[in-house]
């Protein structure tokens, strides 16, 4: 349902539905509680509700920014090894250059096949939490191909040839992270710690009495619309390539990669 939500709504769309959502099922729960149990206005209770919500808040709130800053930093790594696997992949054709015609076009060629498999094949299932070494399996192997039935004949073609098996080690070790990044999610009972959470204190809030319906109100709203927010910042966080902030793919189409994106020619289907 998640993932569904993350690939079909944009960011604002999600966020009128979480946090509006939040808000006014936090504000008919205050108004409801107000009327069948209008004693809760007169602020009996206030001392040791508010006892109860600024201690549940407290540690609620630095669950929540453990967890956002956890998932923003995980945002953030997943996007740097898609950078170096594409600069791994583009060093690979750079180095390429240094070869004869005939390798250099074999490895290039490869290698333009296996960027074509990571956009077009493993990026839409890995959106949808399901990437697969498989996809990509028989591409690379091409690459691996393409560089053992070559052998460098002068120090400077052995240089480059040395490099670029190199590249391609890297290639290899920051596609195994990417896929297994895309598996990725919130760990279950940090789940229920974030969104149990939500359940617990909201609810608290309603008991919290102000003679003001008005008032009550706008502070139980206003509570609900800044959980709703973080829960919010959670979901979308949490899948690092599914939803509209997701990592792109496009290192894989930017600099010495880019010809394999004009020029068809330079793909080749590989074996």
């Amino acid at each position: 349902m998640e993932l569904w939500l993350l690939n079909h709504l944009s960011t604002f769309a999600l966020g009128v539905v979480v946090v509006g959502g939040i808000v006014v099922l936090a504000v008919l729960g205050s108004a409801l509680t107000r009327r069948y149990h209008p004693a809760t206005a007169e602020g009996g209770h206030n001392e040791m509700v508010g006892v109860v919500l600024s201690m549940f808040g407290a540690i609620y709130g630095v669950i929540l920014a453990f967890v956002i800053v956890n998932l923003w930093t995980q945002l953030q790594s997943a996007e740097s090894v898609i950078a170096t696997e594409a600069t791994a992949a583009a060093q690979i054709v750079r180095d390429a250059q240094a070869f004869p015609p005939g390798p250099r076009t074999e490895v290039q060629a490869a290698v333009g096949s296996y960027v074509h498999a990571v956009v077009e094949q493993q990026w839409p299932l890995m959106r949808d939490g399901s990437g697969d070494y498989g996809r990509t399996a028989p591409k690379l192997e091409a690459v691996y191909h393409a560089l053992r039935g070559y052998e460098p004949t002068t120090e400077t073609e052995q240089t480059f040839y040395e490099q670029a098996v190199t590249n391609l080690d890297q290639v290899v070790a920051q596609r195994r992270a990417r896929i297994t990044q895309s598996h990725q999610q919130l760990p279950v009972l940090l789940q229920v710690l974030v969104f149990g959470g939500a359940v617990v204190i909201l609810p608290l809030t309603f008991l919290y009495g102000i003679r003001s319906r008005r008032i009550q109100l706008l502070f139980v709203g206003s509570v609900a619309a800044l959980i709703g927010f973080s829960l919010l910042l959670v979901v979308v966080l949490d899948r690092p390539f599914s939803g509209e902030l997701s990592v792109s793919p496009q290192p894989f189409k930017d600099g010495s990669l880019a010809v394999f994106w004009t020029d068809p020619q330079t793909v080749a289907t590989g074996p």
